[in-house]
């Protein structure tokens, strides 16, 4: 009985496996065309954007801040920034779009939901990267610190923000009008992310104020990764990881209550 219980799981995780990734080669199809360089502008978006911001800031400050060098300080916080703004302006409508799919019996809401952040995530990560190596290569940044540490940091604050991004799923899928104030609100929690400054920085009371922020956590706990002790850092990871577990409870929660409102087109 327990044999036949396990394949059972295996079986539908595998399943479940081959939906996800179904729906993650549409949802490329769907965005970029048909043609090779489409999965290169997955890339290639945010990578032009990280690069643009690179170089004003470079002009604007010089080559340090604070005794950081500015390039990986921006290379670092504006990866972070585009995954914020991407992941959950690709969740908005994301039931609403999908919702021809749901005919399928193997297809989920949520499964529509975890391909686009699966996409962002290994997407925005990619352009971090493609941006990081020639500048190594070159000498303007130096090596990693712990890779370990940033790629922890990095994907928890996928979950966190993936949890996030389907409340606000949920509630635009209920609500269209709810819509219609995602972006301004995305525009309005930049400082809350903290992708711009090192905590650091800050006096000890406005330190105090932005540590309430998870995001914040996020980032400097990315860049501890990156720069590694050469940089003062201030972050709790048991608070970044409760902040994702709740994020998510809740998420998970909202969605199935969401179903209901979905209506199959």
């Amino acid at each position: 009985m327990y044999a036949i219980g396990r394949d059972t799981a295996t079986q539908k995780l595998r399943q479940k496996a081959r939906t996800i990734n179904a729906l993650l080669v549409r949802e490329l199809m769907v965005r970029f065309g048909h043609g090779n360089i489409g999965f290169m502008w997955l890339v290639g978006e945010p990578l032009i954007l990280t690069i643009g911001v690179m170089g004003m800031w470079t002009l604007l400050y010089g080559e340090q801040k604070h005794g950081v060098k500015i390039m990986p300080l921006v290379l670092t916080g504006y990866s972070t920034l585009t995954l914020f703004r991407h992941i959950i302006g690709s969740y908005v409508n994301c039931f609403r779009a999908n919702a021809g799919l749901l005919f399928h019996r193997t297809v989920r809401p949520v499964d529509t939901i975890i391909a686009r952040g699966l996409l962002e995530t290994i997407g925005v990560l990619i352009a971090f990267f493609v941006a990081y190596v020639p500048m190594r290569l070159l000498g303007y940044f130096d090596p990693i610190y712990d890779y370990s540490l940033l790629l922890s940091a990095w994907f928890l604050f996928c979950f966190g923000i993936s949890g996030f991004g389907m409340i606000v799923a949920c509630i635009c899928q209920i609500s269209e009008t709810a819509e219609r104030f995602v972006q301004p609100m995305l525009y309005l929690a930049i400082p809350a992310t903290g992708s711009f400054f090192m905590v650091a920085w800050l006096p000890e009371t406005a330190q105090k104020i932005v540590l309430l922020s998870p995001l914040v956590h996020c980032n400097e706990m990315f860049r501890a990764g990156y720069f590694g002790p050469s940089v003062a850092t201030s972050w709790n990871g048991w608070y970044v990881v409760t902040w994702a577990l709740v994020n998510n409870a809740i998420a998970w929660t909202l969605v199935k209550r969401t179903q209901r409102h979905i209506e199959i087109s």
